[in-house]
């Protein structure tokens, strides 16, 4: 299915963005008053929060506002429920455990550490992830329940929320938007190349028995692997020490 691809294009487009950011570098490091500091795009706070942000995004996003829907809603494969039941069984639980999770991780990053908090949800997500490949095999709702709250709690809950308070607390303080708008852009990249990258996975691992759940397997097995890619990166970021509670 791969071979389908216009390659060509798609070559072509990488090259384009190469030669597009060498040129934004290149403008920015020679302006006075640059929109994005060159200097500060070098900094480890930087680029290492960005890339782990990323990464964290595209193993997880496309899994649970995704795959995993569709697969409950799946005559076939999954568990024929309509788009209503679909979304009661998985994407509101999962957006309310978040929500009710969200002020407790802020709060423990700042007493624990927002690295040590972020790792546990990364391996938090990782885990749930690997839960919910079982729920393929499983035809269990509640099951499919659990884990939606689950990685409701650890992804959506402790690892985006911290992601998205090490952006404001490892800004410059010279320039406090900075690093929280480019950390914006990277959860929307991340977004984005989530559905790019596993439902390719998925697409070119669907096997000709659609009641086989194959294509979500690998989906969802090239998530754990991003999310294990995001957990290593994650100890690249700073210690935000001044952000972070002292004994």
């Amino acid at each position: 299915k791969l071979g389908n691809a216009n390659w060509p294009l798609v070559v072509g487009l990488l090259v384009v963005a190469a030669l597009a950011f060498a040129l934004f570098w290149r403008v920015e490091d020679r302006s006075s008053h640059p929109l994005v500091a060159t200097r500060h795009l070098r900094q480890r706070s930087t680029w290492a929060l960005l890339l782990t942000t990323v990464l964290t995004m595209t193993g997880v996003f496309a899994v649970m506002n995704g795959m995993i829907p569709a697969f409950a809603q799946d005559a076939q494969a999954g568990f024929g429920m309509s788009a209503e039941q679909s979304a009661w069984w998985t994407l509101t639980p999962y957006a309310l455990a978040g929500l009710a999770m969200g002020p407790l991780a802020g709060r423990l990053a700042a007493t624990y550490g927002y690295g040590r908090v972020l790792r546990l949800g990364l391996i938090g997500s990782a885990v749930t992830v690997a839960l919910l490949l079982f729920t393929l095999h499983a035809d269990s709702r509640l099951l499919l329940l659990a884990a939606s709250i689950l990685i409701g709690v650890t992804y959506a809950g402790v690892g985006n929320i911290v992601l998205n308070g090490l952006g404001i607390v490892l800004s410059p303080k010279e320039n406090p938007g900075f690093l929280p708008g480019l950390n914006a852009g990277a959860f929307n990249l991340g977004a984005g190349l989530s559905f790019a990258v596993l439902y390719a996975v998925q697409t070119a691992a669907e096997p000709a028995d659609k009641t086989s759940p194959a294509g979500y397997t690998a989906g969802m097995i090239a998530g754990v692997a991003l999310i294990a890619a995001a957990f290593a990166t994650s100890f690249l970021i700073p210690k935000p020490v001044e952000a972070e509670a002292t004994e």
